[in-house]
């Protein structure tokens, strides 16, 4: 498969501050991908310099095989919704709409329709007017009927409810398989998104810690829990990707690595309990200062 994105020792830095440090990745084409971390990661910056608005301090970045910068051509096959788009306050949401449809040749004005009726988005109601919810809505049909071969969400959906978040990604799902594309997701919600994501990427302090497909990290980790006497005698040689937590003399601990036979015989024998852990808590466990910042590897 063609790569959509290559990127490879991606650094920006705004004079001694390193916003994005030695980053490399790439994502091929017609899958959906997650760049996921913290606010103030880096995730944002990243995604500036793919749609060619920041400029790298160094490094080497490609998309469609191909530098993006002042790139018509290439700037025509990306669609990048931010968190903070801003909209002619003064348009209504038809102008807007209209607007974007003259910007993507794949535009499709019949799903875009569909989606502002799905959505309930008023079209005759001006920018200026709309709900924060309205405005992510806005995004999110924008995003969804460019049909742009690389479509880039950060953070799409603030101020939706469950229920138009839940729309999303059933439009998304339903159009990715009938018009495949590369999607990028940027979000805090992961595991909303975890289920629909294909590959992963994390971004901490600047650097990134995981690549990797999405299936590979499910079940990558696990949880052992029990008398915290007991859970360190278990833990010793195993990878822990966490401060054990106490409590009145249990404690629970999180270890990078599939639990074998020989594990869950052991923590029988010891009377520990062990449970999976989820894409998002493993994310949570490996950016919340016990990964000191370094790739992580799977076994």
């Amino acid at each position: 498969m063609s790569k959509v994105v290559d990127i490879h020792n991606l650094t920006k830095s705004y004079g001694k501050d390193i916003a994005v440090k030695d980053v490399s990745f790439s994502i091929e084409s017609n899958k959906i991908c997650g760049l996921l971390g913290r606010n103030g990661a880096g995730k944002t910056t990243i995604m500036h310099m793919i749609t060619a608005q920041l400029f790298p301090t160094s490094g080497d970045l490609k998309i469609f095989d191909e530098r993006p910068y002042e790139n018509r051509d290439v700037l025509n096959k990306i669609c990048f919704i931010k968190e903070s788009q801003k909209y002619p306050p003064n348009f209504c949401v038809h102008d807007v709409l209209e607007v974007a449809a003259t910007l993507f040749p794949n535009w499709d004005q019949r799903f875009a329709k569909r989606l502002l009726k799905d959505f309930n988005l008023p079209r005759k109601r001006r920018i200026k007017k709309l709900s924060r919810g309205m405005l992510s809505s806005v995004g999110i049909i924008i995003g969804l009927a460019s049909r742009a071969p690389l479509t880039i969400f950060d953070e799409p959906y603030l101020g939706l409810d469950a229920v138009a978040r839940n729309l999303f990604y059933n439009h998304l799902i339903e159009d990715y398989a009938d018009h495949p594309r590369t999607i990028l997701l940027s979000t805090h919600l992961i595991d909303e998104v975890s289920k629909i994501l294909e590959q992963v990427m994390v971004i901490d302090k600047g650097e990134l810690i995981i690549n990797e497909e999405a299936d590979s990290l499910r079940g990558s980790a696990y949880a052992v829990a029990g008398l915290a006497t007991k859970v360190d005698a278990f833990i010793q040689g195993k990878k822990v990707i966490n401060k054990p937590h106490s409590l009145g003399g249990f404690t629970s601990a999180v270890i990078m690595d599939t639990p074998k036979f020989e594990d869950r015989k052991q923590a029988d024998l010891l009377g520990l309990n062990i449970t999976s852990v989820s894409i998002q808590e493993l994310i949570v466990h490996l950016t919340g200062g016990n990964s000191q910042g370094k790739a992580v590897e799977l076994q």
